[in-house]
C-alpha cells in the first residue's frame, strides 16, 4: 500500500514552517527523518493533508554547550548522536542508547526530534531524554514555550504538542556521573519488549543522590519507576535495597500483553533488569 494523496513543502525558514502548519489547521505533518512517518503514510494509518519537509532548516541541526546543559537541535540525527565527541563527552547515556535504535539506514536518517515527536514507547530516545529530565521547546505562530519531557508523552504515540508546533531542540540538563541501560527484545534492534536506563550521582560519603530509573515498553509512554527511585535515594544500594527497588518498579507499571510478551513476562523482565542496571551503577560496571 502507498500514501494517500498529499502536498509536499520544502520551507526554507522556521517561521515559514509554522506558517504553514497554520494554515493547514492540524492537517499537515512535518517530514524531518521519515523514519516513522512515511511507513505509517504507506499503511495510510496517517493521511495528512500536507507534509513539510525541514531538511533545510540548518539551525534545528546544531549541537551547543550551554553551562551544564547540553542543547540537541530536532534536526540532530541518530548517526550525529553516535559519533560526535561532544555528546560522547556530555551525553554517554544517548551514546548507549543509540546502538539499539534501527539499523545502520535508520540512523543514518532518523531524528531526535522525529523520535520524541512520534512518541513510541518502546523508543530509545524517548526514555533516555525522560530519564536525564531533558526539556522540548516548541514553536508556533503565537510564540514559544518549553515543556519537560514528563509532561510532553499524554499517550502511546501521542505528545502535548499543538498539531501548528514544530519541535525546535532538546535540552539535557548535567548528565549524572554514573548510568547503565538495559533493552530486552526478541532480536537485535526489534522494538523492546521492556528496557531500563539509570543514572545516578554518588557522594563522597557512599550515598547514591538523583537516582532516576526510567522504564520503556511497560506503559503506554516511557515512566520514570517514582517509588523504586525514592527507595534508592540516599541509600547505599545495598543488595536488600535494589531488590526492594526492582521490585516496586515491576508492581507499578502497566504493561500491556501483545505479540512480543505477556503483561506477566514484561513485569518479571522489569524487576530482573532494574535490579541488574542498578548493581550495574553500584559496581561501576555500566558500559561507558
Amino acid at each position: 500500500m502507498k500514501a494517500a494523496d498529499f502536498i509536499y513543502h520544502r520551507p526554507d525558514s522556521i517561521d515559514e514552517t509554522v506558517g504553514l502548519l497554520d494554515d493547514y489547521a492540524g492537517n499537515a505533518r512535518i517530514l524531518a527523518g521519515g523514519q516513522s512517518i512515511i511507513p505509517m503514510m504507506n499503511l495510510r494509518l496517517w493521511r495528512p493533508s500536507a507534509l513539510i519537509d525541514i531538511e533545510r532548516l540548518a539551525e534545528l541541526d546544531g549541537i551547543e554547550p550551554r553551562g551544564d546543559d547540553t542543547i540537541l537541535g530536532a534536526m540532530v540525527r541518530y548517526r550525529t548522536i553516535e559519533t560526535h565527541s561532544l555528546v560522547a563527552e556530555r551525553l554517554p547515556l544517548l551514546v548507549r542508547m543509540i546502538h539499539f535504535v534501527g539499523d545502520r539506514q535508520v540512523r543514518n536518517r532518523g531524528t531526535l526530534g522525529g523520535s520524541l515527536m512520534q512518541a513510541d514507547p518502546t523508543g530509545e530516545m524517548p526514555l533516555a531524554a525522560l530519564t536525564l529530565g531533558a526539556e522540548v521547546t516548541l514553536y508556533s505562530v503565537t510564540g514559544t514555550r518549553t515543556m519537560a519531557l514528563e509532561d510532553f508523552f499524554v499517550g502511546s504515540y501521542a505528545t502535548a504538542a499543538e498539531p501548528d508546533e514544530v519541535l525546535l531542540k532538546v535540552r539535557y540538563p548535567r548528565h549524572p556521573e554514573h548510568f547503565a541501560f538495559y533493552e530486552v527484545n526478541r532480536r537485535h534492534n526489534d522494538f523492546a519488549i521492556v528496557s531500563v536506563a539509570v543514572v545516578a550521582d554518588r557522594g563522597s560519603n557512599g550515598a547514591w543522590q538523583g537516582v532516576r530509573i526510567g522504564l520503556g515498553g511497560v506503559d503506554e509512554t516511557p515512566v520514570l519507576a517514582r517509588e523504586a527511585m525514592s527507595t534508592a535515594e540516599g541509600s547505599d544500594l545495598s543488595d536488600t535495597v535494589i531488590a526492594e527497588a526492582a521490585r516496586v518498579a515491576s508492581e507499578f507499571i502497566n504493561p500491556a500483553t501483545d505479540i512480543r510478551a505477556s503483561e506477566a513476562y514484561r513485569r518479571h523482565l522489569t524487576e530482573i533488569y532494574v535490579a541488574r542496571a542498578m548493581r550495574d551503577l553500584r559496581d561501576e560496571t555500566a558500559v561507558k
